[in-house]
């Protein structure tokens, strides 16, 4: 029923690739869909898109009312608020007419209704395999809005700063990634939205396995003690989502973890939470989060 359903959904949002004069096929999140070469009115719902977006050049029409990374205020400068991060505005996005409607993550259930007003495409990451799916989605927008040279040129800069991280991380021992959100945290493993950074950066758990679940798996600070980790990554939810300042450091600052080696050895990277929380996936967003990890991994021997 489920994959009926999907169909039906594709066939309504996208034309076939022989009804267009120029389609260029797409990868998304519910397979590859062909679409109009170069729309030139775009709405973008999915941070990392407009994060990828703007990196190559391309001006999005239509953005929610935040975009909460101050890096993408100039991006979305001047195009029209369509709703919010969660749920499009239909009626504002049909007065803004697009030509495609990109959707991510937390707008992607809305994808039946959007394609009411426009083809709309799921370009949500789950983070498992986040920076190959960065990179395929880089080529794509690239093929997608004619800006190839620009997409070859990033993608060889971002294999690069992957590269310094992994080795900026090699052989520095096991690592425990961590999330705060106020006064609790979860702890996240190989599989789960943070997996990469073990499976493509080769960072050791120092828990395994662990739950695959999005949310990560709640877990006391006990946990974290016994865990003993060399190393914490620690992302801020908080933080991410702008409500409040950094209060990570303060959650994580009791007599627990305090007695992990990690702690005591000032192993402890605060990843930009906002970049990896909201726009993960997005090049220039996950380009600041390896140069955190790479500083973090090469200050502290």
């Amino acid at each position: 029923m489920f994959m009926i359903r999907l169909i039906a959904i594709l066939a309504a949002c996208v034309l076939p690739a022989a009804a267009f004069a120029e389609a260029v096929d797409i990868s998304t999140a519910r397979g590859v869909v062909a679409l109009q070469a170069k729309p030139r009115r775009v709405a973008v719902f999915d941070m990392a898109a407009l994060d990828t977006l703007d990196l190559l050049g391309v001006k999005a029409a239509g953005v929610p009312d935040r975009v909460y990374l101050p890096e993408l205020k100039k991006a979305a400068a001047g195009a029209e608020v369509v709703g919010t991060l969660f749920e499009p505005d239909l009626e504002a996005l049909s007065a803004l007419g697009p030509d495609l409607i990109i959707l991510g993550g937390r707008s992607s259930p809305k994808l039946q209704q959007t394609a009411r007003v426009a083809p709309t495409i799921d370009m949500s990451i789950d983070g498992q395999d986040l920076i190959k799916d960065a990179e395929v989605r880089l080529e794509g927008y690239g093929r997608l809005f004619g800006r190839e040279q620009a997409a070859r040129e990033a993608q060889q800069t971002f294999i690069a700063a992957v590269a310094a991280a992994r080795e900026a991380a090699k052989g520095k021992g096991r690592a425990l990634i961590l999330m705060t959100n106020g006064p609790k945290i979860s702890a996240f493993g190989v599989g789960s939205r943070f997996g990469w950074l073990h499976s493509t950066l080769g960072i050791e758990p120092a828990v395994n396995p662990m739950s695959p679940g999005i949310h990560g798996e709640a877990v006391s600070f006990e946990f974290v003690r016994k865990a003993d980790p060399d190393w914490l990554i620690v992302v801020d939810r908080a933080l991410a989502i702008g409500a409040g300042d950094s209060q990570a450091r303060a959650t994580l600052d009791n007599e627990l973890v305090r007695s992990t080696k990690a702690w005591k050895q000032g192993r402890v990277i605060y990843l930009p939470a906002a970049d990896l929380y909201i726009a993960g996936g997005g090049i220039q967003a996950m380009t600041r989060v390896l140069a955190a990890i790479t500083r973090g991994f090469s200050a502290t021997p």
